[in-house]
């Protein structure tokens, strides 16, 4: 099976607060095709996002196909709540980076 970068297919990667408890990570896809292939696949699973991220599968709220923007949310806890002793990323913007590094698999061409 062929993979390559997430960064190669996805057109945005980020994440962000979902509420000062919670942090969202938000994959948009550059063309359908991708995206319905790995939707299909069901490539992103809580197993898959736990093994990534080094935290416990239960700390991952939801895995959400959104099919008008060809995009993934994924809802995972915060490990500390925002804004508080010992956060180091208030707004969860900086919290997509583990994804950067992902390889996903593509159709062959």
């Amino acid at each position: 099976m062929k993979t390559v970068p997430i960064t190669e297919r996805a057109a945005v990667i980020r994440s962000k607060n979902a509420g000062p408890y919670e942090l969202t990570l938000d994959i948009m896809f550059k063309n359908e095709e991708d995206y319905v292939y790995l939707k299909e696949r069901q490539f992103f699973t809580k197993e898959l996002i736990a093994r990534i991220y080094g935290i416990p599968i239960d700390t991952i709220t939801t895995i959400v196909h959104f099919d008008p923007a060809w995009a993934i949310k994924i809802s995972l806890v915060r490990p500390v709540v925002s804004g508080s002793v010992g956060d180091t990323d208030v707004y969860g913007a900086q919290q997509h980076a583990p994804l950067l590094k992902l390889e996903i698999p593509v159709m062959e061409e």
